[in-house]
């Protein structure tokens, strides 16, 4: 038996995670499993190949790296459209004869076709299915399984639909695993998808969630299954992502990656405080920063990814730019680089004296578990989506809170309502029309035109940039009457007993790495009935009933830049 391995890119992150740790467990559930092929459109540095290689061993493992399965506006530049006017100008290695070979028409610009967008979104479509032809082929329902990563994040629903035909052409099941989805927060992408040829939100929730017996669909939280199990309960499930309590690791691997540390921040003595994560605006860094200038103002921030996307760019560039201006003691991304002698993620963890999670969204929110198994203590947001889940787990988390209330005297409240007025009315008009009626009124904008206290993480990063420009005492004084418990964190923190969260007994039953595999298999052992009567328009409206709600619309997500 083959296992198929589908993503977008391997770039460090959660999914990649979740792949390399789960994937073992798997191949001893299923048994029989000769050969995986990890197919993704970004290759993975040489060393993590490797690491992986041995995981799935003795399994033969064979990587595939077609750049038409990655993202398509990453495909969509100026240097590569013009490449495109070739059949053979943007094709991989392979492609030419596979062309031929299956009778694959190389697309070709077309006066009807409506211009160089349409024929890029077709040249893009031909070389999916260039990729997936040689990815499954000799594949059928007997002798293959195949576990794609986020096709519903709408980065390329060429690859979505190319690759549910595929595999419904060959009988072969699809798991089709949820982690992200496009309509959270991500309606920056929706000219992006028309023009990849999805120009209706009915065509691509068809393309999404498929009348096809061969898929099947995993949701990360419970919340986001629950809703999928109204429409598709016989083929969705609920599946958590894995994490073990792995040993801590060795005193002398900490003491090099406290060293490690030191180097790159030019000190000694001052204590660390990291935040892992790539740097993406979800991420809400500034308010980590803020966090850790009340509590620990000696203590540097890190975060051990960077920008990873044109998208993120700009955030990092502002942000980094301000650290720099006002020296503050912000450090994004120490583990980018092509540095071979790096610490791991949990190395950083053990040397670091806290560990943080201010993200405004997360679809499972791995950090928790993470700064769990290295008993560092957490100072973390508690996410709605994702606390229920975590508290079934059997965690309990004492530095948690809802929101981080700033008094208005900090930040220029009247240039920031109007900022929200105009990025918020820009962000809507970019909604297809039907939902523009249905979306919710932002926190900020919902209040009085008289000044007032609010959540940080309602600001653009431009107010949350004024915040912390403000000297730390001074803010300070004003924000913690409107939040207590910061009191008490910060006295925590200075004597060095900020709280760590026990790793449950309970955990085990949920989280194992053999519980996560016998999940996944019984979702893929599913009998395969498709619902004739399946309303794919009506699954995606119910996920936009709650993530246009007002709880869900935050500032930092209504441009790249704000």
């Amino acid at each position: 038996m083959k296992l198929i391995i589908v993503h977008y890119h391997l770039r460090p992150g959660g999914i990649r995670r979740v792949i390399e740790l789960a994937t073992p467990f798997l191949l001893q559930r299923l048994g029989q499993v000769t050969k995986v092929e990890l197919a993704c459109g970004e290759a993975a540095d040489e060393k993590w190949n490797q690491s992986f290689a041995r995981l799935v061993a003795p399994a033969k493992l064979k990587l595939t790296v077609a750049p038409a399965l990655g993202y398509y506006s990453e495909q969509i530049n100026a240097a590569h459209i013009s490449s495109l006017s070739s059949p053979k100008g943007g094709a991989g290695r392979g492609e030419e004869a596979l062309y031929s070979k299956n009778q694959i028409p190389s697309p070709q610009p077309s006066p009807r076709s409506g211009g160089e967008r349409e024929f890029a979104a077709s040249y893009i479509r031909a070389r999916v299915a260039v990729a997936l032809e040689r990815i499954l082929a000799g594949a059928d329902q007997t002798n293959c399984l195949v576990w794609a990563h986020n096709l519903g994040i709408g980065r390329n629903l060429l690859l979505t639909r190319e690759l549910t035909r595929a595999c419904a052409a060959r009988g072969i099941t699809l798991i089709s695993h949820h982690h992200d989805w496009w309509f959270d927060n991500r309606w920056l992408r929706w000219p992006e998808i028309r023009r990849s040829g999805f120009p209706t939100l009915a065509s691509v929730a068809e393309t999404i969630f498929p009348n096809t017996p061969q898929v099947r669909h995993a949701a990360i939280n419970h919340e986001e299954a629950a809703l999928l199990a109204r429409h598709l309960p016989k083929t969705s499930a609920w599946l958590p992502n894995l994490a073990t309590r792995h040993e801590t690791p060795k005193p002398p691997r900490v003491r090099i990656a406290r060293q490690w540390l030191q180097q790159r921040l030019g000190t000694r003595t001052a204590p660390v405080w990291i935040l892992p994560c790539r740097l993406l605006r979800r991420k809400n860094v500034a308010e980590a920063l803020l966090l850790t200038r009340w509590l620990r103002p000696e203590a540097w921030l890190v975060t051990t990814g960077g920008a990873s996307s044109a998208d993120e760019r700009a955030y990092f560039e502002k942000l980094n730019h301000a650290a720099q201006q006002h020296h503050w003691r912000l450090r994004l991304g120490i583990l980018q680089g092509d540095e071979k002698a790096k610490p791991t993620v949990p190395e950083l963890l053990a040397a670091s004296e806290a560990v943080l999670l201010t993200s405004i969204q997360e679809g499972f929110g791995l950090p928790y578990l993470e700064a769990a198994a290295a008993e560092r203590p957490l100072v973390a947001r508690h996410l709605p989506n994702i606390a229920p889940d975590l508290h079934q787990f059997g965690f309990r988390f004492p530095q948690a809170y809802d929101e981080i209330l700033v008094h208005p005297e900090l930040f220029d409240w009247p240039a920031e309502r109007a900022r929200q007025e105009k990025l918020f009315t820009r962000w809507k008009k970019n909604l297809p029309p039907t939902l523009r009626r249905i979306v919710g009124t932002p926190a900020l904008l919902a209040t009085k035109n008289s000044p007032t206290a609010g959540p940080f993480s309602r600001l653009t990063l431009t107010a949350q940039l004024e915040v912390l420009a403000q000297p730390a005492p001074h803010s300070w004084e004003l924000c913690a009457p409107l939040n207590p418990f910061l009191s008490t964190w910060q006295r925590r923190a200075r004597t060095g007993r900020l709280q760590t969260t026990r790793w449950p007994r309970t955990a085990a039953s949920w989280l194992s790495g053999e519980t996560y595999a016998d999940r996944l298999a019984e979702l893929a052992h599913a009998p395969a009935s498709a619902k004739k009567n399946l309303n794919a328009p009506r699954v995606q409206t119910d996920f936009f009933g709650k993530k246009l709600c007002p709880a869900n619309l935050y500032p930092l997500l209504w441009a790249t830049e704000t």
